[in-house]
């Protein structure tokens, strides 16, 4: 088999040296005041040998928070601290894109000072119990989100996408998977409204469409990417019209031009079973700009999707954990090494996040 993984590919103005990506995952480093700090710069600095890094979920406003420690980009603290990381990745020549985040249901009135949180709809996440800063806790049922909320949240969203440009970043990625607030707006399961938000299938893409016209006010086309997960059933996802609202999307997404479309094709994280799975090869039919596929990928799968002309790029997450030198590994064949404790994926210090050490070294 050949190697195209490990060839670069332009990206817009933008040139990658490889077809990899660091996928975005949540690590839990940034503290009670989400502040990005020095451990999470060695972190990203340490994978840098990705053709592009991604940033985890980073919570655009106050409202958006549903997880603990996570970091944001909606105070000046904050975009000083991710300025850390961006500048320690100067001296590569890797880009990185900061993932823009806001949880809506997938969240918890103890984030919020006793504020409920918000969704499309009153629909409340059917699952095991979240983590809040006072312990585990059942999921509420959110508020509904009224007009005024919305607009407010889209100028979030541009604020977030200044403050990610005015941190060094490289471009931002617009996280509309993995049942977040976005994904809410999108799934019929979680959207149940009757108004320019909801109904049909156009209603239902309007909020992903004006958060990407304000984000494309601020950053050029290139430099967006968006993230879905047609087939996810994380966080209580999945509706019987998955495949024609996420065709729909994607349509909508090609005439913009973006620098990429990030897709979850993989089923690691569960399939909600509504229909046969969705494959790389539906959205290539429509999305005709860079596709990049994710999911438990192994090298075999993203090379296959990659020949295949299903995917341009491939995302790697869970094996990026404990190989900060992925790309070198899976270049050279070299064992991986496992993540053996994954209680420490989102525990506070460098144990389970930057101890990991690169092969043979």
């Amino acid at each position: 088999m050949t190697q195209k993984l490990f060839e670069p590919i332009a990206m817009g103005n933008i040139q990658l040296k490889n077809r990899i990506a660091l996928a975005p995952m949540t690590r839990g480093r940034a503290g009670e005041k989400r502040i990005p700090n020095d451990l999470m710069a060695q972190y990203y600095y340490q994978r840098a040998s990705a053709g592009l890094l991604i940033t985890e979920a980073t919570v655009i406003s106050e409202q958006g928070n549903g997880w603990i420690d996570s970091p944001g980009i909606y105070t000046d603290e904050m975009v000083e601290g991710w300025r850390k990381v961006t500048q320690k990745l100067k001296s590569t020549d890797t880009p990185i894109f900061l993932q823009l985040w806001h949880c809506g249901r997938a969240s918890h009135s103890d984030f919020h000072n006793g504020q409920l949180p918000v969704s499309a709809s009153a629909v409340k996440l059917n699952g095991d119990q979240i983590h809040t800063p006072k312990g585990k806790r059942s999921y509420e049922t959110p508020q509904a989100l009224t007009a005024d909320g919305i607009e407010a949240i889209i100028q979030d969203y541009q604020m977030a996408a200044i403050n990610a440009k005015s941190a060094g970043f490289s471009g931002v990625e617009v996280h509309a998977a993995n049942g977040y607030l976005i994904n809410q707006f999108l799934d019929s399961k979680t959207n149940l409204r009757n108004d320019q938000y909801g109904g049909s299938i156009e209603n239902k893409y309007r909020f992903l469409k004006e958060v990407l016209e304000v984000i494309l006010n601020v950053w050029s086309k290139d430099q967006v990417g968006v993230r879905l997960s047609p087939n996810g059933i994380f966080n209580d996802m999945g509706s019987q019209d998955f495949r024609e609202t996420f065709l729909y999307v994607a349509k909508q997404l090609n005439t913009l031009d973006l620098g990429y479309l990030h897709i979850m094709d993989g089923l690691a994280f569960g399939f909600h079973e509504k229909g046969d799975p969705m494959t790389l090869a539906e959205f290539k039919n429509v999305y005709k700009g860079l596709i990049m596929g994710n999911c438990g990928y192994t090298k075999d799968d993203a090379e296959d999707r990659i020949l295949n002309s299903n995917a341009d790029l491939a995302a790697f997450g869970r094996p990026y954990i404990s190989n900060p030198d992925l790309v070198e590994r899976l270049k050279n064949n070299w064992p991986l090494t496992p993540f053996e404790d994954m209680s420490l994926w989102y525990t506070p210090g460098p144990e389970g996040y930057t101890d990991y050490t690169p092969y043979n070294s």
